[in-house]
């Protein structure tokens, strides 16, 4: 990845999950607030292109997409719990390609519920996968999660988590985010924004149609660190929402 693009990448993502100011999911601060909090945040409340958005096979239209190819590569395990999800940074070398465009990954986090409605439902959680081409671009892989059969990646996400909120740990084992995408790729995609402050724009968004399963057990204990840390659902303000037949 070019210097410039590394760059953008540590500004950007930085602020995918987190900020210095605060904000938070309800009251004062919650996200009818966010964009009165700091005058960085003004898109919150201005941007006409904002994330999360309902999608529906009704108005979705259907389009010759290229496939989503995912490089995904072990790595070792950095999870991090910054006051607002929990983390996992990614070391280089894995990422998607989208016909002729490659995005680099660098962080995957997760929400519960959804944040994503999809067909008039909010799933149980949604995992978000933050990928960045070489000028700085995001985009990000939505892997909704439905109660079910237990998650192996999950389950290993979860022996790890952070004693405390705002601190990180680290193993001597691999993980692969490949165990976390479904068999079928099939996804829509739209142009958006962060779903956290700054709520920046110009984000590139992939949501996989299929769920993955987690356990009841695994909602439980990522329920007891974030009970809800989702955005609601923003106007789609005449944005065209495409998906794969």
């Amino acid at each position: 990845m070019a210097a410039c693009g590394a760059s953008l990448l540590v500004a950007s993502v930085a602020v995918a999950v987190g900020d210095s100011s605060h904000w938070d999911y309800e009251g004062l601060s919650g996200p009818g607030q966010w964009g009165s909090l700091d005058k960085k945040y003004r898109s919150c409340t201005r941007g006409r292109a904002q994330s999360p958005i309902a999608l529906s096979d009704a108005t979705a239209i259907k389009s010759d997409l290229p496939p989503l190819d995912f490089h995904y590569k072990s790595t070792a395990l950095k999870i991090i719990d910054n006051g607002h999800t929990i983390q996992v940074d990614y070391e280089p070398g894995s990422f998607i390609s989208i016909g002729p465009q490659q995005y680099s990954l660098v962080q995957f986090h997760f929400h519960k519920p959804s944040e994503e409605e999809l067909n008039g439902r909010h799933y149980d959680m949604v995992a978000h996968l933050v990928h960045q081409d070489s000028a700085g671009r995001l985009a990000v892989v939505a892997v909704l999660l439905a109660a079910g059969r237990a998650n192996s990646l999950i389950s290993l996400l979860w022996e790890h988590l952070p004693k405390a909120k705002e601190t990180e740990t680290t193993a001597n084992l691999k993980i692969d985010l490949a165990d976390l995408l479904p068999p079928n790729l099939a996804y829509y995609t739209y142009r958006g924004s962060l779903t956290t402050p700054p709520c920046s724009e110009g984000v590139t968004w992939f949501v996989l149609r299929d769920p993955m399963s987690v356990s009841a057990d695994q909602i439980d204990r990522f329920s007891k660190l974030y009970p809800m840390n989702a955005r609601p659902v923003q106007p789609l303000n005449g944005r065209q929402v495409r998906a794969t037949p």
